[in-house]
């Protein structure tokens, strides 16, 4: 099988060596769960939904069997308009329906900074489309690296000296969390 990883420098892989990355990471993982599938690394760092959306039919110009979605990170770097983000994902969704692909789309949490309005909006997203889409919905992705309930309590041991993205301990925390959705994702792919 073959699994499309979209998403942005924490999908790339930013700031680790090669095979730190979290690619790479859950490929050795689901090799050692006994699944014959390639992981593709379609993550850029820096990259906004409306980014991933652009490259989409680039990205799935070789056929896929499977792709989990990680974008919004950078939006909310950049305080760019919910509804914004939540178009781009809804196509790239649609997208991924029109070749028969399935997804895991894995949210992206917003902090407080930007009122409880953007936030309570941003966050609701995620679970709109999905339910919309009819796809799988993973837990945020940092959520693994979380001890309690807020962002402010992630735990700094797993974290690069930026504070944004995880190293190495912190992305085999991420994969081993999100694990069992890939499984369900890939069961689902296997189906279709």
């Amino acid at each position: 099988m073959r699994l499309v990883a979209l998403g942005d420098s924490l999908t790339a892989g930013y700031g680790l060596a090669e095979g730190e990355g979290f690619v790479p990471q859950l490929q050795a993982w689901l090799q050692a769960q006994g699944r014959a599938v390639t992981v593709v690394n379609a993550g850029v760092s820096g990259d906004t939904t409306a980014g991933g959306l652009a490259r989409l039919d680039w990205t799935l110009a070789e056929p896929a069997d499977a792709m989990i979605v990680t974008l919004g990170g950078n939006d909310l770097l950049r305080g760019i308009d919910p509804a914004a983000s939540k178009a781009n994902l809804d196509a790239i969704l649609t997208g991924a329906a029109a070749r028969g692909i399935a997804v895991l789309l894995m949210p992206m949490e917003a902090p407080g900074n930007y009122g409880p309005a953007y936030k309570q909006t941003f966050d609701a997203m995620y679970a709109e489309l999905a339910a919309r889409h009819g796809v799988l919905l993973g837990e945020p992705f940092l959520k693994p690296l979380v001890r309690g309930e807020t962002e402010r309590s992630i735990m700094r041991e797993l974290m690069q000296a930026d504070g944004i993205h995880p190293n190495k301990e912190g992305v085999a925390k991420i994969v081993e969390g999100m694990g069992p959705k890939v499984l369900e994702l890939l069961n689902a792919a296997a189906k279709s």
